[in-house]
């Protein structure tokens, strides 16, 4: 019996996130320049990946 595609880990369905993550968002911002050591790191701004 095979498994239903729905089922399938996440590294295989090869889908993208489009959803980051805090330390993800934070990388973003540092490299605008948006962003600096001892911000805080809640209440983020939202960024595109």
């Amino acid at each position: 019996m095979s498994q239903h595609p729905s089922l399938r880990a996440a590294s295989t369905l090869g889908a993208k996130r489009n959803v980051l993550k805090r330390f993800e968002r934070v990388a973003i911002l540092k490299k605008r320049g948006d962003w600096k050591e001892g911000d805080r790191v809640t209440g983020l701004r939202k960024t595109k990946g």
